[in-house]
């Protein structure tokens, strides 16, 4: 069974990092397109960024230039490395794949920014 795991948030003052993980389980990750969602309160949950199996990479336009996505295949992980936080940024962070035409989700993991 595929498992994801989020871990790496906290608090974190304006224009702090943070390295959000998402380590994977129950499959090949190598070959798994990979996403990170963010849901603040009261609103939707929104894509933030995306990794496929080649490295390629996107990003919303909120976090353009200031967030980055990576993936380590030999430790079956995914990253998001966030710079530059903004109050806005506050969410729970989730990581995504799909997997068999199966969605997948992490528990998530809580991203506070505040002074």
């Amino acid at each position: 069974q595929v498992q994801l795991v989020e871990s790496g948030g906290g608090l974190v003052q304006p224009g702090g990092s943070l390295r959000l993980s998402c380590a994977v389980s129950g499959t090949i990750f190598s070959i798994l397109d990979m996403d990170w969602y963010r849901q603040a309160p009261g609103k939707e949950r929104e894509l933030v960024a995306s990794i496929n199996s080649r490295d390629s990479t996107n990003y919303a336009d909120s976090v353009k230039g200031r967030f980055t996505t990576s993936r380590d295949n030999t430790k079956n992980t995914m990253y998001l490395q966030m710079n530059s936080l903004k109050p806005e940024d506050t969410a729970v962070y989730y990581c995504k794949t799909n997997y068999g035409w199966v969605n997948y989700w992490g528990q998530g993991t809580q991203v506070t920014v505040s002074s």
